[in-house]
């Protein structure tokens, strides 16, 4: 019985050691880079999760962003943000990041404020947004912003929005 449970063991034994050798450190290596790409690029996405910004973007759209801190990496500083510009705010009113077009910068108490409004509503967002609430701005290309159409409405079915 101890023969035959030591000869399943070596054979065992063989098979791991042929699986460990088959790997090769080059190929995991490229699997932990690609998975460390796909980290960094999701950061860069965020789903439409309304219709307050049409008919720029639609429920269910992914925009493509450049976000203020990245692991203490600044690839925009949110005082660079311009009229016009369309970024991404965690805002008093609302549980959750919001998408909105800057219609107007100022000053309140020497801080520079913003007001942001949906291009399809019909008045601006309840309060002034500071610098410190900007977290991202969307990308554009030739004025358009970026944005991967309808892809997004997966992650609204998966959470349920």
């Amino acid at each position: 019985m101890i023969k035959k449970i030591r000869k399943k063991w070596k054979w065992l034994k063989k098979i791991w050691k042929g699986v460990i050798l088959d790997i090769d450190l080059k190929e995991i290596a490229v699997y932990i880079v690609l998975i460390i790409l796909v980290l960094i690029a999701a950061q860069h996405l965020n789903v439409v999760v309304s219709g307050s910004m049409e008919p720029v973007m639609y429920r269910g759209d992914i925009v493509v962003l450049e976000k203020a801190n990245l692991l203490g990496l600044q690839e925009f500083n949110p005082a660079d943000v311009e009229v016009g510009d369309i970024v991404v705010y965690n805002a008093a009113w609302h549980d959750g990041p919001v998408i909105h077009r800057v219609i107007e910068k100022g000053q309140i108490n020497s801080t520079t404020v913003f007001k942001i409004k949906g291009d399809n509503n019909d008045v601006a967002d309840p309060y002034w947004v500071t610098e410190g609430q900007i977290t991202s701005r969307v990308l554009t290309f030739n004025g358009q912003p970026l944005i991967i159409p309808k892809i997004g409405y997966i992650s609204i079915w998966i959470r349920g929005l």
